[in-house]
């Protein structure tokens, strides 16, 4: 054996004698880039290892996004069984009227009334249905139709029973009458 090829054989032996040290990432990182660069496996695996996450991603928005709307709405429900206080309340005010006799009351009533819709006002309840104001399907429930002069078409001309909207969300809409031209 020639000398040229004895000393390369044992450059080799001595370099498989050798000892590599290569950390996990950087072990990896060589499998990676050298074995399984055009690996299929591999860009299925990494393909399905992205769309788990992605999903879980997803999940996690989905489930703060509904203990957001839980939050937002716990109320709903105890301030729908108030309305009926407040209806009572603007009843009591319509009915006494101009009658001297209840004039005490009425204020009263009436303090009653603003300090209550100013408390739900607070928690984000909020009084929808005014007369003068453009008919919109969203927050009201037309219960009819009158003619009245002086009025836009397709406002509301009268309110039978006020709407009640919570953070944006319709609890009740507006009972009230639209306004419309005559024929």
């Amino acid at each position: 054996m020639p000398d040229n090829e004895k000393s390369n054989t044992s450059e080799a032996a001595e370099a498989e004698k050798t000892e590599v040290n290569l950390s996990e990432e950087e072990l990896a990182a060589l499998c990676k880039a050298h074995v399984c660069a055009k690996c299929a496996v591999m860009a299925e695996a990494e393909d399905i290892k992205l769309r788990a996450l992605a999903d879980s991603e997803n999940f996690k928005r989905r489930i703060q996004r509904e203990t957001d709307d839980v939050r937002k709405f716990a109320t709903e429900s105890v301030l729908g069984d108030l309305l009926p206080v407040l209806d009572n309340l603007a009843l009591a005010m319509e009915h006494a009227g101009n009658d001297d006799a209840c004039k005490n009351i009425v204020m009263g009533v009436d303090m009653t009334r603003k300090m209550f819709l100013d408390i739900l006002k607070k928690h984000g309840l909020e009084c929808v249905g005014a007369c003068g104001e453009a008919f919109d399907p969203n927050v009201h429930e037309a219960i009819g139709t009158v003619c009245e002069e002086g009025r836009d078409e397709g406002c509301v001309a009268k309110v039978a029973q006020s709407g009640y909207v919570l953070k944006g969300r319709v609890i009740r809409p507006a009972k009230v009458l639209v306004n419309k031209k005559e024929a």
